[in-house]
């Protein structure tokens, strides 16, 4: 049974090896199924035909692949041949356990040859070397600096090259991330990763299960609450041991946090109760790198600068990279570059800044699309401008060691032979024989 959209080719090969294919629908059909999406005669013939198979191909995403449809297939004794497009796929594939997974562009012979042989154990391999998984926090003062925006777009930038990271929305008093890229907010989120967090039930597989892919940018978001009232499911220690277990998830995990710094809760009760900010602060505590957002204007400066002092107090050593964000000559007149790092750095000691212009036009349009920036207007100033951030700030560039070290061979062979010529040119007017 082939489960796999526009499929025909696919069928035909494995036709003439020799494979007889007795149903071919469509990849999202079996998930339907085994969710009770399909009812009468339907639905009847369906699971007749995933019986009568020995083996489902099937195209492997979150929209067509759950642990209900393997139950459904261990039920019926049928084999689950994976066919996956990208590692979001095989993420999902890892997290159903099913066996080592297919490119969804594989011939139709490879395919016709791993169903006759016995299923691959999925021994998918350690991962290659790859740098320290980090936590990235994007925090802002009150105001709407762009915290969400900057929280997004930094998430995909950061997974070109093939990284995956983690989009997290924990903001406890506006959440905002999936009403922006058009997700369901209905989902478990990141309160189900930190409730499942505090059983110790919180892993790899659990987190691809509960996530939403952002698309094809290799970003799964685990959208915020849906409701500002159930903010005492994010408490301190839960944020902290689910984000502790986003280490070991993806590659960069970015977390978008409310601005509120205020502990007022803990000056009027000395009870250990839940904390309307302790998820904020939780966070925080728990980067590697805080991004700070501040508004390109006199009034967002300003507030920046107030707020700046409790950031300090509350993450200690941990470094911070100041965005001023909305960059316009309107606010500031003449050289408004200049004057906010004069500002900054005057009031605040903060001597490294790096700007976003405002760029309209283009964030009108991901939001009107609900998608990020950098896919519908990836030439944007904006989407520019942050790329050139994460590369200076988040994930320098290598030094081209090895350019450099074989030109310096290159111009060092170059003298060498040179010298050589004078060298020999100089016995010759002398008579003497040349070294």
């Amino acid at each position: 049974m082939v489960a796999v959209d526009d499929a025909g080719l696919l069928v035909e090969g494995l036709r003439r090896e020799g494979i007889d294919v007795i149903a071919e629908v469509a990849a999202a059909t079996p998930a339907l199924a085994a969710a009770d999406g399909m009812l009468g005669a339907d639905a009847e013939a369906l699971l007749r035909a995933l019986a009568d198979a020995d083996a489902l191909v099937v195209s492997v995403s979150h929209a067509t692949m759950s642990p209900t449809v393997v139950a459904l297939c261990d039920r019926a004794g049928t084999r689950v041949m994976p066919l996956v497009e990208d590692a979001a796929g095989e993420r999902v594939a890892a997290a159903c356990g099913l066996e080592a997974p297919l490119s969804r562009h594989t011939e139709p012979w490879r395919i016709a040859e791993a169903l006759s042989s016995g299923p691959a154990t999925a021994t998918a391999a350690p991962r290659e070397s790859r740098p320290q998984a980090k936590v990235i926090a994007v925090w802002g003062p009150a105001g709407a600096p762009g915290r969400s925006t900057v929280a997004t777009e930094l998430a995909v930038e950061l997974a070109r090259g093939g990284r995956h990271v983690g989009l997290v929305d924990a903001d406890t008093h506006a959440p905002s991330l999936a009403l922006t890229l058009g997700l369901a907010d209905e989902g478990p989120g990141f309160a189900a990763a930190c409730r499942q967090a505090e059983l110790g039930g919180l892993d790899v597989r659990e987190l691809t299960r509960i996530s939403v892919p952002l698309g094809r940018t290799g970003v799964d978001v685990l959208t915020g609450i849906n409701r500002p009232s159930r903010w005492p499911e994010l408490s301190d220690r839960r944020v902290v041991a689910a984000l502790a277990a986003c280490r070991e998830w993806a590659d960069y995990t970015v977390v978008d946090v409310a601005s509120s710094l205020e502990r007022d809760e803990e000056i009027v009760s000395d009870l250990d109760g839940p904390r309307r900010n302790a998820a904020t602060l939780a966070a925080l505590r728990s980067a590697d790198l805080v991004v700070a957002v501040v508004a390109a204007d006199p009034v967002g400066i300003a507030r920046f600068l107030r707020g700046h002092a409790d950031l300090r107090a509350t993450i200690g050593a941990t470094p911070v990279a100041v965005v001023a964000n909305r960059l316009r000559p309107g606010t500031l007149g003449i050289d408004a570059r200049g004057q906010v790092r004069r500002t900054l750095d005057r009031f605040g000691g903060i001597e490294d800044v790096w700007f976003l212009p405002q760029d309209p036009r283009s964030t009108d349009a991901a939001i009107l699309a609900s998608f990020p920036i950098a896919e519908v207007a990836p030439r944007s100033p904006l989407t520019l401008a942050l790329r050139r951030f994460v590369g200076e700030a988040v994930v320098p560039a290598p030094e081209p060691q090895r350019a450099a070290t074989g030109r310096r061979r290159a111009l060092g062979t170059g003298r060498g032979r040179r010298a050589a010529r004078a060298a020999a040119d100089e016995a010759a007017r002398l008579g003497a024989p040349a070294a």
